[in-house]
């Protein structure tokens, strides 16, 4: 019965005016009083006791019964997410809950060493990548022993001490394996790979063997044969010993857990059981037994820390006496890393203990003159090592234990240190590190006299050049008094401009650039950048230079962000020239365009920014090929767009417009950037519309046509089929605002056409997923435009609803899918509102069918039929659902197309009355209908009835019976 032809449709007349009416909220007066919702919210303490007596029940007792608790405030426990985000820069308020001894430890060793010391552990990286060799390495290999593994368990103890003697002894009798001809590579890998059996080692109780495993690395300190290594070997047998010192550190502290409670962070000795305090000593009693010095000193610093088992004032005794026996190495690159060791030992340690920290420099300075003695010079002769490479290996070591020294020092014993550089002869690499290692504020201040002692300086071995280096790096950090700051920069450039090497001079200059920037103007900028060019363009010498080129122009712009002064700097596009590989000049206009989008506040004209930007843009458009990444081009479309929306010529719409043809043919190949130029246009129309308050002159309505016809030029070449549909509906509404109708047809008319191109499956974010539900959204959205599309009077009536009706009926649907029949139910929709009086909405100085028509029966008629044709459309549809897997399907459709009817239907017409009955039915059929829905929805109409010119509604009530499941 329910798919019986329906030869009459009548949709319901609307009043959307009085429909609107009814359907405002109901606006009621409040009286806020005291309350704001942006005031602190008030919570109120509630405190609960609960008896412990069997059935008793819990009592609460609240300290505020005046104010009610706000229910969002007790869950936030009285804190709104914005007070927690304030309360995240207190560490205090936001630091977890721990017991007394570690909180006071934390705050003993934030006083001592806070996050403003720069940790070993960034320096580790930088020291072995720079301090490398090709030249072949050797190292001995612990080979084990058999009597070093067989000790059975009923020996006596005598004879196992016996035996760990003999194994300490072992390492000097042999089992060792000298491994030869090691690449750097080859070394570090055997390196890693004693760590690892220190590991082994010690996790299988062989602790013996781990002790010999750290003595053979130390010994390896002692040697300089490849002497340029030495640095990075210092860096990796470190960490060995670093790993030996933690691992004895924490034995002992295991040793001292009493009845499972482990001993506080800052424990006093007297706490340390009798067996931890034995197994401390026969460790340094172990230690003290090696026989040679360099071992010897490293061991025992490794494992310093636990003096801390044995006495309070065990390291403040020891550091003394570890200093002292650095005396006895001969060796001065070797004496000053053992001192660098140490420091950064009793940093992590004892940080407060400064006195032996300053000894410990002191004492290298009574040593100084060794550097240049003729045991080191012969040594170098025979390495073939050149004095100025050989003292940049100190640097490292001289920097971290002034690093350490200079932490938190007063400025009167930083000026002591200095005088006491400034006694010593060959004071460069001293006064490079001092410059390094003291605080830029204190270097910056006295800037004049370290220039002045940086003259004085022997040029043949500190290269000067490095100085003014470390000096522009503190001054980069730091501003010097203002009066020097001219004077400061000729001195330093007088230097850096004759540097004959092209990758010292750039060093040198990639530090002064910032300088420059930072103090003065494009004038003095300008010529530092035209001094750049000079020196770098030779043979090429630039492209050796890109990191530090890249560097120069960060800096620039990070202190130049006003585009119109940057591109005023007459050098800065040639220096641009020198970055000739294609990536690295990429990455120098991406940085370009970040900086411009981050800083320019307001539009711009400028043609010498806009020159100088477009060019930089095609650099970036032109970088791409069939193997870049999607990524790569959505980045680089989002900086072009960015430039594109920053652009405005204002009023002159035509210079406008003929920009946007111009970046149309420039940025082809990003399909975003053609997008972005469709919405700038179609925004360009629009505005122009604005300008004339839609009554266009014969001028402005030529333009509005240029701009549309930009946009249908434009939006075939886009790629993506979803894109080009939603722009051409998108560009036909703009269109028909601008009162161009037939170029409006022509868009929605290549819409139409565009539907069945659309495949079943479309990439979403690299993933394959069913264009349904996209072709669902964008068909409602057009239906809701072809509601105030005129027809055309050369077309027939609803051309353009028919066409696209075609199209959908045409269209191959997936076989379990219901969208063709929503879309047939939003058609019916839009065939309604054709059917009012007047449409609910217009476009300004557009007349719609509303007005064309005006009500004509054979208007009217047209649309009965059309309307005739989808319902029985959607009635076929539902009588293919009716086998059993689809039923549930058939309900969901039923129930949906019985709303449609109740919202756009005449029910006064029986037939369409009768209709809606069965469809009803239908929904309830078979079990599958969800009852509170039908409850509503009968509760809904009820109400309805109760309204003017609703009294039909009571009837249809009635009609509709409310079925259970079972």
């Amino acid at each position: 019965m329910i798919y019986q032809e329906e030869r009459k449709r009548h949709a319901r007349s609307r009043n959307y005016v009085s429909e609107s009416e009814v359907c405002k909220l109901e606006s009621v007066p409040l009286d806020f009083g005291d309350y704001h919702p942006l005031k602190p919210i008030t919570v109120t303490e509630s405190k609960t006791k609960k008896m412990n007596r069997k059935g008793s029940t819990s009592s609460t007792s609240s300290s505020s019964s005046s104010s009610l608790m706000d229910p969002l405030s007790s869950v936030l426990d009285g804190t709104d997410p914005l007070s927690l985000f304030a309360a995240a820069a207190d560490p205090v308020t936001t630091a977890p809950p721990t017991d007394g001894p570690r909180r006071k430890r934390d705050k003993d060793e934030s006083s001592a060493v806070g996050s403003d010391f720069e940790p070993w552990s960034s320096k580790r990286g930088e020291i072995l990548a720079r301090y490398t060799t090709t030249e072949k390495l050797s190292i001995n290999l612990y080979m084990g022993s058999e009597k070093g593994k067989a000790t059975t368990t009923g020996s006596a103890v005598s004879e196992k001490v016996r035996t760990r003697l003999e194994e300490l002894d072992d390492l000097e009798e042999g089992s060792q394996k000298e491994l030869l001809n090691l690449t750097q590579q080859d070394y570090m890998n055997r390196i890693e790979e004693l760590n690892q059996s220190l590991k082994d080692a010690w996790s299988s109780d062989q602790k013996v063997k781990a002790l010999k495993i750290v003595i053979q690395c130390s010994k390896l300190l002692s040697d300089t044969t490849v002497i340029q290594f030495y640095p990075s070997k210092f860096v990796l047998i470190t960490d060995i010993l670093d790993t030996f010192g933690k691992l004895v550190y924490e034995r002992i502290l295991s040793m001292c857990v009493d009845n499972r409670v482990s001993l506080p962070d800052n424990f006093p000795p007297e706490s340390v059981n009798d067996t931890a305090k034995e197994t401390c000593l026969n460790w340094f009693f172990k230690i003290a037994s090696i026989r040679e010095l360099i071992p010897r000193f490293y061991v025992e610093a490794a494992i310093l820390k636990c003096n801390k088992f044995l006495s309070k004032t065990g390291i403040s005794e020891c550091l003394p006496r570890l200093t002292s026996m650095i005396r006895g190495i001969g060796d001065p690159l070797v004496a000053v890393y053992a001192r660098a060791y140490l420091c950064r030992v009793g940093m992590e340690v004892a940080p407060q203990l400064k006195e032996s920290l300053n000894k410990n420099f002191f004492d290298f300075l009574l040593t100084f003159k060794q550097i240049h003695g003729d045991t080191v010079q012969n040594q170098l002769v025979v390495q073939c090592v050149e004095i100025p490479l050989y003292l940049t290996l100190y640097s490292p070591a001289i920097d971290w234990i002034l690093q350490c020294i200079a932490y938190h020092a007063p400025d009167v014993l930083l000026t002591e240190m200095m005088e006491r550089c400034k006694k010593l002869g060959n004071n460069a690499l001293l006064l490079n590190s001092v410059m390094s290692a003291f605080r830029a504020e204190f270097i910056a201040a006295r800037s004049m006299d370290f220039i002045g002692m940086i003259k004085e300086c022997d040029e043949s071995g500190f290269p000067k050049h490095l100085l003014f280096r470390s000096l522009g790096l503190n001054l980069a950090l730091a501003d010097p008094p203002e009066n020097d700051r001219l004077q400061i920069l000729n001195e330093a450039w007088k230097v850096i401009t004759k540097l004959k090497n092209p990758q010292d001079y750039i060093n040198c200059a990639e530090v002064w650039v910032e300088y420059t920037c930072r103090h003065f103007t494009k004038r003095e900028v300008n010529t530092v950048l035209a001094d750049v060019i000079k020196h770098m363009t030779p043979d090429r010498a630039f492209e050796d230079a890109y990191p530090q080129l890249q560097s120069i122009i960060q800096k620039v712009i990070t202190y130049i962000y006003d585009f119109a002064l940057l591109f005023s700097v007459e050098k800065f596009l040639p220096f641009l020239d020198m970055f000739q590989k294609e990536s690295v000049r990429v990455e120098v206009c991406k940085c370009i365009m970040e900086s411009f989008i981050k800083h320019q506040q307001e539009s711009t004209k400028d043609p010498v920014i806009l020159n100088a930007l477009l060019h930089i843009c095609k650099t970036m458009h032109d970088s791409v090929n069939a193997l870049t990444l999607e990524d790569e081009k959505r980045m680089l479309a989002a900086l072009i767009n960015g430039f594109i929306k920053m652009v405005s010529f204002g009023r002159d719409f035509e210079q406008q417009l003929s920009f946007y043809v111009e970046a149309r043919s420039m940025f082809c190949n990003l399909e975003p950037v053609l997008v972005q130029l469709i919405h700038s246009v179609n925004q360009l129309a629009m505005e122009t519309r604005r300008v004339m308050k839609g009554n266009h002159s014969r001028k402005t309505a030529a333009f509005v046509r240029a701009c549309v016809a930009f946009c249908f030029i434009t939006i075939p070449s886009l790629s993506s089929i979803f894109t080009r549909l939603n722009l051409y509906l998108h560009s036909g509404q703009v269109a028909l605002a601008n009162q161009c109708l037939s170029q409006a047809d022509a868009f929605f008319k290549a819409a139409v056409s565009l539907v069945p191109e659309v495949p079943k499956m479309i990439s979403i974010d690299g993933k394959m997923r069913p264009s349904d539900a996209f072709l669902l959204e964008f068909l409602c959205n057009f239906f809701s435009t072809l509601l105030v599309v005129p027809d055309h009077p050369e077309q027939g009536v609803l051309f353009l609803v028919r066409g696209l009706l075609n199209v959908i009926q045409d269209y191959t649907w997936e076989d379990n899918s219901d969208d063709k029949v929503r879309i047939y139910t939003n058609v019916l929709h839009l065939l309604s509102a054709m059917t009012q009086e007047t449409f609910i909405y217009h476009v300004d100085k557009v007349d719609s069918n509303d007005t064309l028509y005006g009500g004509d029966s054979k208007f009217l008629g047209e649309i009965n039929k059309l309307s005739e044709t989808v319902v029985s459309q959607i009635l076929d549809h539902l009588k293919t659902l009716g086998k059993e897997e689809s039923l549930k399907r058939q309900s969901q459709l039923a129930l949906y197309f019985f709303n449609t009817i109740l919202a756009h239907g005449d029910l006064r017409n029986n037939r369409l009355n009768q209709l809606s009955v069965n469809l009803w039915n239908l929904a309830q059929k078979h079990g599958f209908a969800d009852t509170k829905t039908m409850v509503k929805t009968l509760e809904y109409i009820k109400r309805r009835s109760k309204q003017p010119e609703m009294s039909h509604f009571t009837d249809l009530a009635l009609r509709l019976p409310l079925q259970s499941r079972t």
